[in-house]
C-alpha cells in the first residue's frame, strides 16, 4: 500500500524543513504555512514528492543517517514510484493531485546536506513536482492511489 510516509516543510527559503503530522493544502496555491504558498502559484513549487526507499538507498551506500525530511521536499512516500506519474492524476488522503516533473537535486540541497554526490544519485531519484488541483488536509500515513 502506498501512503506519506513523513511531511516537511518551512516558512522560509533556506531553513530548515520542519516535520509535522498534516498539512493544509489549497488547490493552485500551495501549502499554508510553507515558503512557496501564494495565490496563482507556479504548479512547480504548490508541493513536491520523494520515495523515502531513494533516501534509504542513498543513506545505505554512502553509510549515512540524512533525515528523510532534510532532502527538502514536502512529502515523503512509501511503497510508490513515482518518476512514471508525470500527466497522472494521484489522490493523496483526500487531496488529488497531477504529477508535472521530475524533482531534480540542485546545488543549493547539495551544501545544505554537505554532500558532493548527491547530484549524481538523486539525478533521476529526487521526487516528483505536483500541481495541487484539490483543496484538503494530508496527513502521515495517508493512502496514495493512482487515478489514471
Amino acid at each position: 500500500m502506498s501512503r506519506v510516509f513523513k511531511i516537511g516543510i518551512t516558512n522560509t527559503n533556506n531553513k530548515k524543513i520542519e516535520e509535522i503530522d498534516s498539512i493544509e493544502v489549497v488547490t493552485n496555491k500551495g501549502i499554508v504555512g510553507d515558503r512557496h504558498f501564494k495565490d496563482f502559484n507556479d504548479p512547480y513549487c504548490q508541493l513536491s514528492l520523494i520515495e523515502s526507499e531513494n533516501i534509504d538507498y542513498y543513506n545505505i551506500k554512502y553509510g549515512l543517517n540524512i533525515p528523510y525530511v532534510d532532502f527538502r521536499r514536502n512529502i515523503v512516500t512509501k511503497g510508490i514510484q513515482l518518476n512514471e506519474l508525470i500527466g497522472q492524476k494521484l489522490k493523496i488522503g483526500e487531496v488529488e493531485v497531477e504529477g508535472i516533473d521530475l524533482c531534480r537535486p540542485c546545488k543549493h540541497l547539495t551544501e545544505m546536506l554537505g554532500e558532493t554526490n548527491i547530484l549524481k544519485e538523486f539525478l533521476r531519484r529526487g521526487g516528483l513536482r505536483c500541481q495541487i488541483l484539490s483543496s484538503s488536509k494530508i496527513k502521515t500515513g495517508d493512502k496514495i492511489k493512482i487515478l489514471d
